[in-house]
């Protein structure tokens, strides 16, 4: 079951994890991103449908990070429990990644990408959040078997994905649930080339008050 979200959107302002202007990962997300990755109406960023016809970007903005982008339940960096689950992350001792699994200032997570498919769609995403609910699961996340995610929030969705996900895929609701996706990690070396590898994102883990040009 995957479920949607979006840069700028804000669900409940009054949840710690209710806004999208941030994400687990980088403080900068909406500055860095380029804005509402959707259109605004009476000062509120929404969603849109997302066609082929423009390789499934946003109609109202250019986007200055990859508009594929998803999030899995396991924030490595800012969760304690998570944090001390990071060995079992399978690329955590590839080169890159190897000698950080006590750095709080370097995500194993974050640019990651996922291969989705539905019904017979394939499209291509990066990691650049944590979520939807549960930010530990590591049995979902990273076990050997089938495990479904232990959320049951959101119809038990295991992933958001962004809009240009959403309409690369083809759901059904432009805002909803989609039960029926399959996901797996991939190493950026088998991403094909499509829409999603038009912008690739780079940036790292920051949460620094020095703002997007200090990384």
């Amino acid at each position: 079951m995957a479920t949607t979200f979006w840069v700028g959107e804000i669900y409940d302002p009054a949840a710690a994890d209710g806004s999208q202007v941030i994400s687990a990962y980088d403080g900068w997300w909406y500055e860095r991103f380029g804005g509402c990755d959707g259109v605004i109406e009476d000062g509120v960023c929404q969603t849109e449908p997302r066609t082929a016809e423009n390789d499934f970007f946003p109609t109202s903005m250019t986007p200055k990070q990859n508009p594929f982008y998803l999030d899995l339940p396991f924030d490595d960096v800012n969760n304690d429990a998570a944090f001390a689950q990071r060995g079992r992350i399978p690329w955590a001792d590839d080169p890159g990644y190897a000698g950080n699994l006590e750095n709080r200032e370097f995500s194993y997570m974050k640019n990651r990408w996922v291969q989705l498919r539905y019904k017979g769609s394939t499209c291509y995403a990066q990691i650049q959040d944590a979520g939807p609910a549960e930010y530990d699961d590591v049995d979902y996340v990273f076990g050997d078997g089938n495990t479904g995610p232990k959320s049951t929030r959101f119809n038990g969705a295991g992933m958001d994905v962004s809009p240009a996900v959403v309409g690369c895929l083809g759901f059904t609701e432009l805002n909803g649930t989609q039960t029926g996706v399959s996901w797996r990690f991939v190493d950026d070396v088998d991403v094909p080339d499509g829409p999603w590898k038009t912008i690739v994102t780079g940036s790292g883990y920051d949460w620094s008050s020095g703002g997007p040009a200090a990384k």
